[in-house]
């Protein structure tokens, strides 16, 4: 994590993070140079979802304020691309060091029929007892993936199904700004380097 900590002290012994705190936690959305992942600081998406979390409390955007939301689409069947995003993203808090305290997960599951709080809760927390899911009715969940540009559709296996989906995260600074988008082909390490970018805004 010291290659991350020298970067933000650089920027800071510079005075280029109070500029950013200006020009991007006033509410504004100018375009950031990240290393890995996309830019979608001039995007309007996700602002006005309304879910559930495993405790039956009604989350907002706006519950998230003051940390940098990373919001990743999923099922807790999934094979391989679920479990995945989320090991990365546990990996990525570590590198983090103390600033991954202000990186919240939150899952959201596009799988509302099966996914019950319980199994959602003991699904995310096998992976850092931090992250956060959420679920919403079948109509809800339809409404959120359109909000946040996602596909996901049911595909029959055998006699069940199994769920396909973007695998895109979506990271919102600390003011509710989306700002980045991450692949899954992106390692932890290159997240968490765009990831300090965003902090460095706001």
């Amino acid at each position: 994590m010291n290659e991350f900590l020298t970067r933000r002290q650089v920027v800071t012994g510079m005075g280029l993070l109070g500029l950013g705190l200006l020009a991007g936690c006033d509410g504004s959305t100018t375009a950031l140079d990240f290393k890995y992942g996309k830019d979608l600081s001039n995007k309007i998406m996700g602002r006005t979802f309304k879910l559930t979390d495993t405790d039956g409390e009604v989350k907002t955007l706006s519950s998230y304020r003051g940390l940098m939301p990373m919001v990743f689409f999923g099922f807790t069947q999934c094979p391989a691309v679920c479990p995945t995003a989320l090991a990365r993203a546990a990996q990525i808090k570590k590198l983090m060091g103390e600033d991954g305290k202000t990186l919240q997960v939150i899952f959201i599951t596009v799988d509302p029929e099966r996914d019950t709080p319980q199994v959602l809760d003991a699904y995310v927390k096998q992976f850092d007892p931090t992250f956060v899911a959420l679920r919403g009715t079948l109509e809800q969940t339809v409404h959120v993936a359109k909000e946040f540009g996602v596909f996901y559709e049911k595909v029959p296996a055998g006699n069940t199904y199994t769920m396909s989906h973007t695998a895109t995260s979506f990271v919102f600074d600390s003011r509710g700004n989306l700002r980045l988008g991450l692949s899954p082909s992106l390692s932890a390490k290159q997240c968490a380097e765009d990831l300090v970018t965003v902090m460095e805004v706001c």
